[in-house]
C-alpha cells in the first residue's frame, strides 16, 4: 500500500468571522483562518490538494501571534524541494478562488474536480462571487463523478453542500492512518467531541452540508478515517507534517 507525507503549506491568513466556519454559531467572534495547499509526498507523482492564494497581505505581528509563517505557494514549494511545473496532479476539493488561484503555475500537472463543481463555475449564481472559469484555463482536466481513485492511496469522495460538488481527499498515511482532509471551508469548531458536527458557515446547500459533515463525523466516529483534518484549521502543530 502506497502511503505519503502531507505537507501543509500556508498561503495566506484571511480575517473573517467564526459564524463564516459555523453556522448559526460563533456571529460575531473575529478570527483568522489559514489558506491552505496541501502536498503529498510520496508514490511516483507530485500531487497537491488545492493550489491557495495567488497574493495576501498580512497585519505585521500576524505570524508570530497565530504561531503560523505563511508562504507565497512557489516559495512553499521550494523549501519542500519542489517547482510547481513538477506538480502531475492538482486535486480540487472545490473552485472558489482561494483554493485555485495558482493552478497556472503548475504547467503540466492534471486538475481533478467533480462535474458539478465546474457546471457551477461555468454558471455560478450571483450570490457567490468566488469562481472564475480563467482558474482552469489551459489546465488538462479530469472531471469526476463521484468517488474516485486517483493514485494508490489517495482518494476522493464527494462532500456536496458547502459548495454543489465539493470533494474531499482520503490519504494513506503511515503514522496517522487515513487522513481525510476536508473539501468543504470549516475548521475544528466544526467538529465538537461531543453531539453532532456543525453545518458549515457558507453553502450553497445548507441540509446537504449539514448531511456532508455529519457524514464524515460519523465515518470518524465508526473507524472509517483517523483522523479529520479541516481545511481552514488553526490549532498548534497543524502546520507540521503529517506522517
Amino acid at each position: 500500500m502506497s502511503t505519503y507525507k502531507i505537507h501543509p503549506i500556508v498561503v495566506g491568513l484571511n480575517a473573517t468571522d467564526q459564524g463564516v466556519m459555523t453556522y448559526m454559531r460563533g456571529y460575531g467572534q473575529a478570527i483568522h483562518i489559514p489558506i491552505y495547499v496541501f502536498y503529498l509526498e510520496g508514490g511516483d507523482r507530485k500531487i497537491l490538494i488545492d493550489t491557495g492564494l495567488e497574493d495576501f497581505m498580512l497585519p505585521e505581528g500576524l505570524e508570530d501571534e497565530l504561531g503560523l509563517k505563511s508562504e507565497y505557494f512557489e516559495d512553499g514549494l521550494a523549501r519542500l524541494g519542489v517547482k510547481p511545473e513538477e506538480i502531475d496532479i492538482i486535486i480540487h476539493t472545490h473552485l472558489h478562488n482561494d483554493h485555485c488561484e495558482n493552478d497556472a503555475l503548475c504547467t503540466k500537472a492534471k486538475v481533478y474536480v467533480q462535474k458539478d463543481e465546474v457546471e457551477f463555475m461555468n454558471d455560478p449564481h450571483a450570490l457567490d462571487h468566488r469562481y472564475d472559469p480563467d482558474y482552469l484555463e489551459g489546465m488538462e482536466v479530469e472531471v469526476l463523478e463521484g468517488e474516485a481513485e486517483i493514485a494508490p492511496g489517495v482518494k476522493v469522495v464527494p462532500t456536496p453542500g458547502h459548495t454543489p460538488g465539493g470533494q474531499s481527499v482520503i490519504v494513506d498515511t503511515e503514522g496517522s492512518g487515513k487522513v481525510f482532509i476536508t473539501g468543504f471551508c470549516c475548521n475544528e469548531k466544526n467538529f465538537p467531541s461531543a453531539g453532532p458536527a456543525v453545518c458549515p458557515g457558507v453553502h450553497t446547500d445548507a441540509l446537504t452540508a449539514w448531511d456532508t459533515v455529519n457524514r464524515v463525523k460519523a465515518m470518524a466516529e465508526a473507524g472509517e478515517i483517523d483522523l479529520i483534518v479541516p481545511c481552514h484549521a488553526l490549532w498548534p502543530g497543524q502546520q507540521g507534517v503529517i506522517a
